[in-house]
């Protein structure tokens, strides 16, 4: 009797035959942006006709893969209500390096994912969608990130946009060697480890465990070249009980809640205690100090941005009293004012992966604009609180 679930065919280095369980699945490593890993996805599916096709792709990313309407759909307002516009930009930032390396080969990003799955419902086949959502990798990345080395990510980040990486097909396939992704994921976690264990060990196991949850016996599991030897390591092991934990961002802890709070009760306090000691006029004086030390860097902020004239206004409005609560930041009231006075057209939405890549870019998208917005008033009213602080807190024990 043939058994059906072994391979019918012998593949190249980038396939991986592995079995758990009564499953066998054949892994294939990618390169997000190779025209060779979109043929190699679509020649196994349909030469093997798996039970069941697995993709490294959550919901999320899969409609803005899929869906070419996306941009169109993108509800800003409720963004900024949710306080997702770091998500938004990371996700800009990361899909645009990856576009820009794509357009030299003539590759969309994630073509080979959409291969996959395009080609599994050509032919009947289930196909299961085996990462974690991008949102939750993004928050656990940043809050395991330790705060001295939150600026090294957040330049890496950002110095991606002017990267002039040359790529061919036959760098990509020697990138995806198991011995130079092996050296390259050693890097990273020798310099940011925290960071390393979420984007690549927790999704290691959290794609491992979803593949095998997948229908049937031969499965055809779809993920980047660098999580081969991961899923591969941890696949024989029963990690379920895992998955909760690293599917959850961890609350705020009671410190982070209790220190922002205090900063604030501080600064009342002591404005309190000067009216007491020094008479109204000194409390006056402080208070209108405070004002000034938040919201004229604020607004000045909003300024440097090109943000609607009635954006800058609520900036010098916003900061003098969002200073004095943690529950929301004159960044994000900023960034509404400028989403509601001067909302980005589609074009620039689309526009956007293209424009960030240039310093003019952020002041011409409009998209853009509320990015920088939200950066620059936050910054100011940041600024404005340490001045107008200390300010207070040298009249107090002057």
């Amino acid at each position: 009797m043939i058994d059906t679930c072994f391979p019918k065919h012998q593949y190249s280095e980038d396939v991986t035959v592995l079995t758990a369980a009564d499953k066998t699945i054949l892994l294939i490593g990618t390169a997000h942006i190779s025209q060779q890993s979109a043929e190699l996805v679509q020649q196994v599916i349909e030469q093997e006709l798996p039970d069941a096709v697995c993709v490294e792709l959550d919901e999320k990313r899969f409609a803005a893969l899929s869906k070419r309407s996306n941009w169109e759909n993108l509800d800003l307002k409720q963004l900024v209500r949710n306080r997702q516009l770091a998500t938004l930009l990371v996700n800009l930032i990361l899909a645009t390096y990856q576009k820009k390396l794509g357009g030299q080969l003539g590759v969309l990003p994630g073509a080979e994912l959409l291969a996959a799955a395009r080609t599994a419902e050509r032919l009947g086949i289930p196909v299961q969608l085996c990462d974690r959502d991008v949102r939750i990798t993004l928050r656990r990345a940043w809050s395991a990130t330790p705060f001295h080395k939150k600026g090294h990510l957040v330049f890496s980040l950002l110095a991606s946009l002017f990267d002039k990486t040359d790529l061919t097909e036959e760098k990509l396939a020697a990138m995806r060697r198991k011995d130079s992704l092996s050296e390259l994921i050693s890097e990273l976690g020798t310099a940011l480890p925290h960071t390393k264990r979420v984007l690549i060990d927790e999704r290691d196991i959290y794609m491992a465990e979803r593949i095998k949850s997948a229908p049937g016996q031969k499965i055809v599991a779809v993920v980047g070249a660098g999580h081969m030897e991961g899923i591969a390591r941890v696949i024989k092991y029963d990690n379920r009980n895992q998955l909760t934990p690293i599917s959850t961002v961890d609350p705020v802890s009671s410190f982070w809640k209790f220190l922002g709070w205090v900063i604030p009760v501080l600064i009342i306090s002591a404005l309190v205690l000067i009216g007491l000691r020094h008479g109204a006029t000194e409390f006056s004086a402080n208070a209108l100090y405070w004002i000034l030390a938040n919201g004229i860097p604020s607004a000045v902020g909003a300024a440097l941005a090109f943000a609607h004239p009635a954006t800058i206004v609520s900036a010098f409005a916003a900061a003098p009293f969002t200073s004095l609560t943690p529950v929301i930041g004159a960044g994000y009231v900023c960034a509404f004012i400028q989403v509601m006075t001067c909302p980005p057209l589609v074009r620039e939405l689309e526009n956007a992966g293209r424009d960030i890549s240039t310093v003019s870019g952020w002041w011409k998208n409009k998209l853009l604009r509320i990015f920088l917005v939200f950066l620059f008033t936050s910054l100011g009213s940041g600024v404005g609180t340490w001045l107008g602080g200390y300010r207070i807190v040298t009249t107090l024990f002057s």
